[in-house]
């Protein structure tokens, strides 16, 4: 019962805040609408699904080795944000022609998106996953155990936040439209790569542990959707940065 209200509540909550504003209030049309919700059902899938299945990797270096926990246990065990992201993108890609969804990246979805996150690893935090590795510098936080350790979901906690108003100011003033969640992509893979280095997670490749490693493959795939969604806006969007 204490999972379920200091991880499960949050992660609730985020998705909540998340789907709970008005993302679609820019589309003037509504089957464009109706089809950006067709395409959200499958991106939320397949984040569920990418969290689940990194963390599994991650955490367990399943399947390489059996997962120890059972039915119950892999209900139970974590899930991944870097999962979460690569999963959902490559369900939501997978979704658009299927539904005949043409318009591009929705930008207010990329600005909300940082605070759902923060929400759900505040969840984290009251839990007691996701830890850092011990720790007695200044920055320390005792656990439950009462072991000091790096704050690494606080930490991203203030991370998220920070991104999220970022986003939002960039949303207000028309900047870098259509690319903020390829931008996202790039700092999120970024700023989680380094900070994996004060997590309490496996290291298996080299050094380095799964989200790392799965953390390049993200920057680079936020790379080059920025980049060509710069050579390449959609046709409304450089009709305006002509006029």
């Amino acid at each position: 019962m204490i999972f379920y209200a200091t991880y499960a509540l949050p992660v609730l909550l985020g998705l909540v805040v998340l789907f709970a504003f008005p993302l679609t209030g820019h589309m003037a049309d509504r089957s464009d609408r109706q089809r950006y919700w067709m395409v959200q059902g499958c991106v939320l899938f397949g984040a569920l699904a990418g969290a689940k299945l990194v963390a599994l990797m991650g955490d367990y270096q399943w399947p390489l080795v059996p997962f120890p926990g059972g039915a119950a246990g892999l209900v139970n065990s974590g899930r991944s944000v870097v999962g979460g992201l690569l999963g959902g993108w490559a369900a939501g890609e997978v979704a658009k022609p299927l539904v005949g969804y043409t318009l591009p990246p929705n930008d207010r979805f990329a600005a909300v998106l940082p605070f759902s996150i923060a929400i759900g690893r505040f969840g984290c935090f009251l839990t007691g996953c996701c830890a850092g590795t011990p720790h007695a510098g200044w920055l320390a936080m005792r656990d439950h155990a009462g072991v000091a350790r790096w704050p690494t979901q606080l930490m991203e906690v203030a991370f998220q936040l920070t991104t999220g108003a970022v986003f939002m100011a960039l949303v207000r003033r028309r900047i870098l439209r259509a690319r903020l969640f390829s931008v996202y992509l790039v700092a999120y893979g970024i700023y989680r790569f380094f900070t994996e280095f004060l997590r309490d997670t496996p290291k298996v490749v080299g050094g380095l542990s799964v989200y790392q490693v799965l953390c390049l493959p993200m920057i680079a795939l936020g790379v080059g959707l920025t980049l060509w969604r710069t050579r390449h806006p959609a046709p409304a969007i450089a009709r305006e940065s002509t006029r």
